[in-house]
């Protein structure tokens, strides 16, 4: 029996489609989202209009847009798979050669009044098509040179478009999603050790590189490596942000100093309070409990997630939910590293929480494929 075939005459129909929702996967996105609303309330000093309110409005349009594409044949999707990593390569080559300028990227693209970042819709599309491809490979021939081979290489042309914008955060959630869907889909793990390897050499070539006319980072992507490295380097300049961070982070202690009561986020002495820091600030209002509690929302969103594709008979659609989770896992792992001083700052947003439309649209569209995938399970007759 076809893929076509064996979805469509045993998956549910119209509005029977409503009973088949992953009910715990909405609310616990709804509830990470509202962790959200109540810390953009409080930075903004009890103000909801200016940064709560909007956020509300793209949270609802997000979630609307998640259960439309939840209620779209998951064959659908499997069939855009390739055209949609096909637009998102054009794009960002549209971005390379006609893209505006913002904050010292070149990473958006103006269609008329619209205003585009394809390298959010790229995690989502790449994903996809290598889910995709997995699917229609031969499971003998996962772990095969030449096919292993043709994955990198649908991975790492988005990855370096995007890199070259530059946007380190995203390519490196580009590169990190496409490999998860790589590792769940069976590729050997010699392959992940030799990657491994190889990203020693390049982390050493990159800091050989500097100064050189063949230097592979920005001048301001190496001093936020230096401030990482060393944070009482320069802490009224470039180490600024991850001092002021870790202040925040500690001054909460375990329950931390109360809702609207951080002195940090309140007095302006942490930068980027609604965006990239503000896991910073629910730190040091709700301190190491509340930390804890948005963590372990996350952690039962992956778990929802994973029990979804064990459930799916279907192996696009195990590989999709594991690909759209692992990025997800990514998101919050790489933001919460940096702004404990973990990581290097590289400008990725807590999802669901940080202040922004375009993540928000582009993970509830991801759980939207994850919602299809739920909806359209095959499930025996009764």
């Amino acid at each position: 029996m076809s893929y076509l075939e064996y979805n469509v005459k045993r998956v549910p129909t119209g509005l029977s489609k409503v009973l088949y929702v992953n009910w715990a996967l909405v609310i616990l996105l709804t509830a990470v989202a509202s962790v959200g609303f109540l810390q953009l309330y409080s930075v903004a000093g009890g103000n909801f209009e200016r940064w709560a309110e909007p956020q509300m409005q793209r949270f609802g349009l997000a979630l609307t847009v998640m259960f439309i594409i939840g209620f779209t044949p998951l064959w659908f999707w499997r069939s855009m798979s390739a055209l949609g990593y096909s637009v998102s390569v054009i794009l960002l080559l549209g971005v390379e050669f006609f893209g505006s300028v913002g904050m010292g990227a070149q990473r958006w693209l103006e269609i008329g009044p619209i205003r585009l970042q394809p390298s959010e819709m790229t995690k989502i599309t790449v994903i996809m098509a290598m889910a995709a491809y997995y699917d229609w490979l031969d499971i003998r021939r996962v772990s095969h040179p030449l096919w292993v081979a043709l994955a990198v290489v649908l991975i790492m042309v988005p990855a370096f478009l995007v890199l070259k914008q530059p946007d380190l955060g995203t390519a490196l959630l580009i590169v990190g999603g496409g490999g998860m869907v790589m590792f769940f889909a069976g590729v050997s793990l010699w392959y992940f050790g030799a990657v491994i390897a190889a990203g020693v050499g390049l982390v050493a070539a990159v800091f050989a590189s500097r100064g050189t006319s063949w230097q592979l980072l920005r001048d301001y992507q190496f001093r936020r490596i230096d401030a990482f490295l060393d944070p009482s380097l320069d802490p009224l300049g470039t180490s600024y942000h991850i001092n002021q961070a870790m202040i925040a982070l500690g001054s909460g202690g375990w329950a931390g100093r109360g809702f609207m009561q951080g002195t940090q986020s309140r007095l302006n002495f942490l930068p980027e309070k609604h965006t990239d820091f503000i896991f910073n600030t629910l730190a040091e209002e709700f301190g190491f409990i509340g930390g804890v509690f948005l963590l372990t929302l996350y952690i039962g969103i992956l778990v929802t997630c994973v029990i979804a594709a064990m459930q799916s008979k279907n192996r696009y659609a195990s590989l999709l939910i594991l690909g759209i989770a692992g990025n997800f896992f990514l998101y919050f792992a790489v933001n919460m590293a940096m702004v404990m001083g973990l990581a290097p700052v590289v400008g990725v947003p807590l999802p669901l929480v940080s202040y922004g439309g375009s993540a928000m649209l582009m993970i509830l569209i991801g759980f939207g494929l994850v919602q299809s995938a739920c909806i359209h399970r095959p499930r025996e007759r009764t």
